[in-house]
């Protein structure tokens, strides 16, 4: 099917073009000339994508000699995490919606947001701000908490990642929600983290990503189906393992802050908002939404 289009508001369009699925929203004087212009690239990015598909579907390590755009910064985003088993599509989600949000760096566009599925590349003029809502369900419509971002802090990515979520998991997070200076960055380091906050239960659900879809980047891995309600202490021990490993991609500059939740426990990293505070409204772990 081809790429498709339709306005949700005057400031805001729906980009849909197989899985790749957009909300997108500008602000300013030039906002219908970026978001045509914004249009005209995401009609290209599947095809683009799908070209490299094998390559991008390789460890990261393996992956170096892509050639589109988006596939190049998607392997720069996982690079620094091959450590550990990733491949470039951890970063995917982000890497499209940053190619996108380049559309709206120019004047006359005081803020700007693309949205991909959760995975959110921001544009802040200098003075502007955007506030980002953490949302514990998705059929939920009330926030359980937010927090702003101003321009000066130089987070322009925000993504989540957990074992419910649109991709599959190695841990047990509810969510992870990440805040980086670049949406790919933010995306490969929420998929991390993610995986990072984990147990060794005999009650944790795991199958071969290989037997639940048969054209997953993580071949006969195991991934997490099933999170029965854990004692606490085991859910504190994942989030503790998933918060020093937070603490260590920040220090080495590739994540400005995470919020970790499973099962009612929160751990913050460098957040605006803090591990009490969520724990308050946090019941199941959140989601994201950017309200304007």
């Amino acid at each position: 099917m081809p790429a498709a289009r339709a306005p949700l508001s005057a400031a805001r369009w729906h980009f849909q073009h197989g899985p790749i699925d957009c909300v997108i929203g500008a602000e300013g004087p030039a906002a219908a000339e970026a978001h045509e212009a914004a249009w005209c690239r995401f009609a290209t990015v599947l095809d683009e994508l799908v070209a490299e598909l094998a390559l991008l579907r390789r460890p990261v390590q393996e992956a170096a000699g892509v050639r589109g755009v988006v596939a190049r910064r998607m392997v720069q985003a996982c690079a620094p995490h091959a450590a550990g088993f990733i491949t470039p599509m951890a970063a995917v989600a982000g890497s499209v919606a940053q190619e996108l949000i380049g559309c709206y760096r120019r004047p006359g566009i005081t803020r700007a947001w693309v949205n991909n599925g959760g995975d959110i590349a921001l544009h802040l003029a200098p003075g502007a701000a955007a506030r980002v809502g953490l949302v514990s369900d998705l059929a939920s419509i009330g926030l359980d908490a937010d927090f702003t971002l101003q321009a000066h802090q130089g987070v322009r990515g925000v993504a989540t990642s957990g074992w419910r979520g649109r991709s599959f998991s190695m841990g047990i997070a509810d969510s992870v929600t990440v805040l980086a200076r670049t949406a790919a960055m933010a995306d490969a380091a929420a998929t991390v983290l993610a995986n990072a906050v984990d147990v060794d239960h005999p009650a944790i659900g795991r199958r071969p990503a290989s037997a639940l879809r048969d054209d997953t980047d993580l071949g006969d891995r195991l991934v997490t189906v099933q999170v029965p309600a854990l004692p606490p202490s085991e859910v504190a021990k994942a989030l503790a393992q998933g918060a020093a490993r937070a603490q260590a991609l920040a220090a080495q500059g590739l994540i400005e802050g995470a919020l970790l939740v499973c099962q009612g426990q929160v751990k913050a990293v460098g957040t605006p908002l803090s591990a009490q505070q969520a724990t308050a409204r946090c019941a199941r772990g959140p989601s994201l939404a950017l309200e304007a």
